[in-house]
């Protein structure tokens, strides 16, 4: 492996190599959005990869997680998603206060 690493292959084309993929499809996108959210999950695959060293279908065919550990994985994320969604409230609220105390302060000087 570390042969492949000198000439400059990522890990998702080491990876490739191991498995026998030769290539990759490449898709064009109408929409901007949906090519945004694929790129951020070929990321996260990556640096899940680096992390770990496996892909999640290493994970489900090697056994080394059972249902339970993906149904734990699934509710703390949820978990962590609702908390996301708690502050980002928080953080809408203050930025709205502060835009309502800019504007009570910008009125009082025209005065």
């Amino acid at each position: 492996m570390e042969h492949l690493k000198k000439i400059n292959m990522s890990d998702r084309e080491i990876m490739d190599g191991k498995n026998g993929i030769m290539c990759r499809e490449s898709y064009g996108f109408r929409d901007p959005v949906v090519k945004n959210v694929v790129d951020k999950f070929v990321k996260r695959s990556n640096v899940g990869y680096k992390k770990y060293g496996s892909t999640l279908d290493d994970e489900r065919r090697f056994k080394m997680k059972d249902l339970q550990g993906y149904l734990n994985d699934i509710q703390e994320e949820l978990m962590d998603a609702v908390l996301y969604i708690q502050t980002a409230r928080e953080e809408l609220r203050d930025m709205s206060e502060e835009a309502m105390i800019d504007k009570f302060k910008y009125d009082e000087e025209e005065i």
